[in-house]
């Protein structure tokens, strides 16, 4: 839609800096709904993709493997729900039902899905319990729930089209049924998936069941893929767009206008694992490191879209030990870069937003927040730095959107300036911080499952308590190979209720081992192996601990060996 905007240019720095303002163009703006603001706030989003593909070794499932092999035994949504909480995700988005038609929940639609498999007797419920789970975390719930089904001849990237005309009446009704039952038996969901988008029209039913849903593809769609998987928006990554592209259904960063008469935010997706969706052992060895996933969040949140990571449970269930490691990492990394601020400022309506600092102080890290509710409006900025009674700049760009994230060599300054250089009527600043941070210290390096030499045992989440009370068997057999002496810790991770260790056992090949052999400080235990350790050996470790009140009270478990350094 062609627009004319009347331009001023307004006298806006006392230093004489001149920003261009359109004065008319700001009513025209897109903006956010509630329901996309509060998904765009969450910043973080865990993807968790289970599928018959796991037991396959494949990216997508052929049926090749029979129901009765699907038995995920140790399957434990707080466990998916722990590692959400992690790295900071405010949401999980479970894959309900992949391209090969298989449902993860209690459905008579099809007879390929859970209620056919041994998991629980058939009478099992992944999506009742992923519900349930978030509800007790504080998670969001998103479903992807896909218009492809192998089982009706309805391929990838068909959108639900299948291939034998005679057959769509028959897929629709069921795919329709699908979608209502995943949107209304399993509480308030935030986020629908139409991966490749959807030709079916199910219109009526996301206006009626989804409305406090973001739609990812399809005539209906609010997000917007942004246009590959490896995490990264690119830069201008604006929010709007035009309508018309829009409900085309798969519209990416590519066509984002600031101008646009459509708002419709960036998720970036992209596997733990480089490149794969679903777990194998051998997938696992592609794990990305911490240095990869800091690069990816600085590239996403940092340009003001929304990070999407994928989790993959394996075939028992859980997500691997070391995947839970790598979440905790990247969560503690983010608050070691972005926790604590040298200074901060807020709720600024001015072109010039300026932090002094009285004393030269060395910095190389900006965040800029724009109050976007009002839309996008500004178009040019820049930050520069007090050095030697100079003023330099130290980075500069265009959107800042949500969240804008940029690093700058080491410079010495007194003060600092935001200078907003071309808006759209009114700045709104709504944070404006400096930062001082370094890479990665080598004490925080990833490797091997492991956070420097403590390696990840186990989990443990409330639905363990029984009456406040909770019994773990730690086998450590993997972890204690040489004679020596090991450290186990417990450590909260999160829950308002506190716990206590009560009693712990250690056991050498089946039988109880000396009292001296185990050592109790606090959460700390210290584990003696002095005998020689086989291949047959194994080392269990039974504790006992409770937490009062509602036993709300989630946390890991880890393992090292002492060095004899």
């Amino acid at each position: 839609m062609a627009r004319i905007f009347f331009f001023a240019f307004l006298f806006f720095f006392s230093n004489g800096t001149w920003a261009q303002q359109k004065p008319e163009a700001y009513a025209l703006l897109a903006k956010p709904t509630r329901v996309q603001f509060a998904w765009q706030e969450q910043e973080r989003i865990l993807f968790v993709a289970l599928d018959p593909a796991t037991w396959e070794g494949r990216e997508y499932d052929d049926h090749s493997i029979p129901l009765s092999r699907i038995n995920p035994k140790k399957l434990n949504t707080d466990q998916w729900c722990m590692a959400a909480k992690a790295w900071g995700a405010k949401e999980i988005l479970f894959v309900a039902k992949h391209t090969g038609g298989f449902c993860w929940w209690s459905t008579h639609t099809t007879d390929y899905g859970i209620r056919n498999t041994a998991w629980k007797n058939g009478k099992g419920d992944v999506l009742k319990e992923l519900s349930a789970s978030c509800k007790k975390f504080g998670l969001n719930l998103g479903m992807y729930v896909s218009p492809a089904d192998e089982s009706w001849g309805v391929g990838i990237g068909s959108g639900g089209r299948t291939k034998d005309p005679s057959k769509q009446e028959g897929y629709n009704k069921v795919y329709r049924q699908q979608l209502k039952e995943v949107l209304t038996r399993y509480g308030r969901i935030s986020e629908i998936w139409f991966d490749g988008s959807c030709v079916i029209d199910v219109s009526d039913i996301v206006h009626t069941y989804a409305k406090y849903a973001v739609i990812f593809q399809s005539p209906q769609a609010s997000i917007r893929w942004v246009g590959n998987e490896e995490g990264v928006a690119p830069y201008p990554a604006w929010n709007s767009l035009d309508s018309a592209s829009l409900i085309t259904g798969v519209a990416t960063a590519a066509q984002g206008y600031p101008d646009g008469n459509a708002w419709a935010p960036l998720e970036c997706d992209l596997p733990l694992y480089n490149h794969f969706w679903f777990w194998s052992k051998e997938n696992e060895e592609k794990r990305r490191t911490l240095n990869e996933l800091m690069e990816v969040y600085s590239k996403s949140v940092g340009r003001g879209a929304v990070m999407l990571l994928n989790s993959t449970p394996d075939t028992t269930g859980l997500i691997p030990a070391g995947d839970m490691v790598l979440y905790m990492a990247l969560g503690k990394e983010i608050n070691r870069r972005f926790a604590h601020p040298i200074a901060t400022t807020s709720d600024n309506t001015k072109g010039l937003t300026e932090i002094d600092l009285k004393t030269p102080t060395e910095i190389n890290q900006i965040v800029i927040m724009e109050d976007y509710r009002a839309g996008e409006r500004i178009r040019g900025y820049v930050v520069e730095g007090l050095v030697n009674n100079q003023w330099k700049q130290l980075c500069s760009g265009s959107s800042i959107g949500r969240k804008r994230i940029q690093y700058f060599e080491n410079t010495k300054v007194v003060k600092v300036r935001l200078k907003i250089t071309n808006v759209v009527h009114k700045p709104l600043i709504r944070l404006f911080s400096i930062y001082k941070t370094t890479q990665l210290p080598s004490e925080e390096l990833v490797t091997d499952g492991q956070i420097n030499d403590w390696r990840y045992l186990h989990t443990w989440v409330p639905s363990m308590f029984k009456d406040g009370r909770a019994t773990i068997t730690l086998n450590l057999s993997t972890f204690i190979t040489t004679p020596g002496q090991y450290e186990v810790k417990f450590e909260k991770s999160s829950g308002k209720d506190s716990f206590k260790i009560v009693n712990a056992s250690l056991f050498y090949e089946g039988e109880p081992a000396l009292p001296a052999y185990l050592t109790q400080k606090g959460n700390l235990f210290y584990i003696n192996r002095t005998a020689q350790v086989t291949p047959e050996s194994s080392s269990l470790l039974r504790v006992v601990f409770d937490s009062p009140g509602n036993a709300d009270c989630s946390g890991n478990i880890f393992i090292r060996k002492l060095s004899a350094d």
